[in-house]
This record gives structure tokens, C-alpha cells and sequence, in this order.
């Protein structure tokens, strides 16, 4: 089968963490992306949920810039860090 050459650009950070994971998981980047297009084209779609994060909403940024000017104010209230469990 003829290959062909597909250029992709992509942050550097993330160059570096996907060959990172990609080598933990036994593979290189060129498979990764092959198993992609091969899902891709037999099913049809994206094989994951494709979404805007809520927290970047503009009503979400919003009320954190108000809180961002309350505490430069001296108005807000500072909360104690809370940790997960098992964290």
C-alpha cells in the first residue's frame, strides 16, 4: 500500500506530552494517529465527545473576573485550600 506524508502543527508542550504518552502506551505518534483515522473513517465521527468546557463560558469568566476584582479590593472572601480525598 502507497504511503503518503501528512504534516500536522501542533503546540510544542503538547508535542512533547503526546510522544510522552504515546511511548508509555507502546506505540509511536504515526500509529496513534493511524488508529485515529482508521476509527474516524470506519465509524464515521469523532470517536470522542467533542465539547466546550463550561468553565470558559463567558457568564462562568465573568463572575470570576468580579471575584478576581473583589479580592484586589480587599472585598472577597480567601477560603482555605480543600484537597481531594486520596489526592
Amino acid at each position: 500500500m502507497a504511503q503518503a506524508l501528512v504534516n500536522i502543527r501542533m503546540d510544542e508542550e503538547l508535542k512533547k506530552n503526546l510522544e510522552q504518552t504515546c511511548n508509555e502506551l507502546g506505540m509511536n505518534m504515526t500509529t496513534a494517529f493511524t488508529i485515529f483515522a482508521k476509527k474516524v473513517t470506519r465509524e464515521k465521527r469523532i470517536p470522542f465527545d467533542v465539547s466546550i468546557d463550561p468553565f470558559y463560558s463567558d457568564s462562568n469568566m465573568a463572575h470570576l473576573r468580579r471575584g478576581v476584582q473583589a479580592l484586589n479590593a480587599g472585598q472577597g472572601v480567601e477560603h482555605e485550600l480543600i484537597e481531594a480525598d486520596g489526592e
